[in-house]
């Protein structure tokens, strides 16, 4: 048996999914333990390529069994919505939904849109999924969980109440009177939830049977370290806990330590939404390598901004990560560059800082990079570390240095198979 994780590093969209289907091989069962649909996964390998964004990415493999945890919020539509895309390429995975996971509706979608509208300037780069406020409805205990769908009377008596108390909430916050009908949010969760009602199952004993016949579990998280909503870049984080220390809760399985923990990281920076980005590259750089590498998110399709590697930022994410072992995506993208930096230290008055401070500090902050030499070669055909181009190699062990941690995988490519295992 084994129980592993696959987290992010960074900013989210480091090319987790890209992992995760390659891991999910070997594994029974891959759960998703924490967010939304608010972001995506691509998967790129013989069937095609697909955006996911509540589905985990172990779905392609007919022999797994795909969990969403009861650390999700879950957009009944939109999780309808990719099964009735993947069953399009033919593709029909097992999938089981927690009874615990809480249910994300379009009227947290329009909240959400109010309060980026209220901030203005100031607001948070939201996707506009409705996450912030799904996840603040939980915590005051004016969700509903997915269990709930099998229990109709019950629903729709805690759907109504619930409803109305949001339209109160909407009309005194933003003075919006009326803005949808609860009759609609009733038929929206009976359209919608009457579908995934066969699905619905209380994931722990699942997942406690699996462990116990020694299966193999594979955990995915969504987004990253530097979103999180403990440890990251906040306000500018996402709602819920991106580590891999909250699996066990997210997913319900306690009492079974990880094996490993794979933290994803990209061969350079990049982030979608709001928040301080030190290592940023100048916007002719920056512009030409986010159309080169295809840096647009994958749920919203917003351009990635675009930066240096940042060994701060990442040596952070990677120990807030608990992380045994790295995997470096998107190192083909850097091929034809005469040369790269790295940002080793942050300055700010007259300081140098090598650990990750407070937003405070990192709006002001200005990078100290390392320079090093770049590589012509196109590296998409290579499988072995040692025939990368040297200036490739050296980049990576710097990386490998500087963040403190094995990189084990560098990947050259999107595809399932385009990965140089280093041993």
């Amino acid at each position: 048996m084994s129980i592993d994780a696959v987290v992010g590093a960074n900013w989210g969209d480091e090319g987790k999914g890209r992992m995760v289907d390659y891991l999910a091989r070997d594994a029974s069962f891959v759960v998703r333990y924490q967010g939304g649909n608010n972001a995506g996964h691509t998967v790129v390998n013989d069937l095609g390529e697909f955006k996911l964004h509540l589905l985990p990415s172990g779905v392609f493999y007919p022999g797994v069994v795909n969990v969403l945890g009861p650390g999700m919020v879950i957009d009944l539509e939109g999780l309808c919505e990719e099964l009735d895309e993947l069953a399009e390429s033919n593709i029909h995975p097992t999938i089981k939904i927690s009874d615990r996971a809480t249910i994300c509706f379009p009227f947290h979608r329009i909240e959400d849109g109010l309060e980026e509208d209220r901030l203005g300037k100031d607001a948070y780069g939201s996707t506009l999924r409705g996450i912030a406020p799904a996840y603040g409805d939980r915590t005051v205990k004016k969700a509903l969980q997915m269990g709930e769908l099998l229990h109709p009377e019950r629903f729709e008596k805690r759907l109504r109440s619930i409803s109305a108390w949001k339209l109160e909430r909407l009309q005194a916050f933003y003075g919006k009177k009326d803005i949808f009908a609860i009759d609609d949010m009733l038929a929206w969760a009976e359209k919608f939830g009457g579908r995934l009602r066969e699905y619905i199952a209380d994931t722990s004993i699942i997942l406690e049977e699996g462990a116990k016949a020694g299966k193999n579990i594979l955990f995915e998280a969504q987004l990253g370290t530097l979103r999180d909503l403990n440890f990251g870049i906040y306000p500018f984080t996402t709602s819920s806990c991106t580590l891999a220390s909250y699996a066990p809760i997210g997913s319900g399985l306690m009492g079974y330590p990880l094996n490993t923990v794979l933290a994803v990281v990209k061969a350079f920076s990049t982030c979608v939404g709001e928040g301080p980005f030190v290592a940023i590259m100048d916007k002719e750089e920056g512009d030409a390598l986010r159309v080169s590498a295809k840096e647009f998110g994958a749920s919203t399709g917003r351009p990635r901004t675009i930066g240096h590697f940042d060994a701060v930022a990442t040596r952070y994410g990677v120990k807030m990560q608990g992380a045994t072992d790295v995997a470096l995506t998107k190192l083909d993208c850097l091929s034809g560059r005469p040369s790269l930096k790295i940002c080793t230290h942050y300055a700010w008055q007259g300081k140098n800082y090598d650990t990750f401070p407070l937003n405070a500090i990192l709006e002001e902050a200005t990078p100290v990079y390392k320079e090093m030499p770049g590589w012509e070669e196109d590296v998409t055909q290579i499988r072995r570390y040692e025939d990368l181009p040297a200036a490739a190699r050296d980049y990576v062990e710097e990386i490998e240095r500087l963040i403190e941690c094995r990189l084990r995988y560098v990947s050259v490519g999107p595809e399932r198979e385009a990965l140089i295992i280093r041993d």
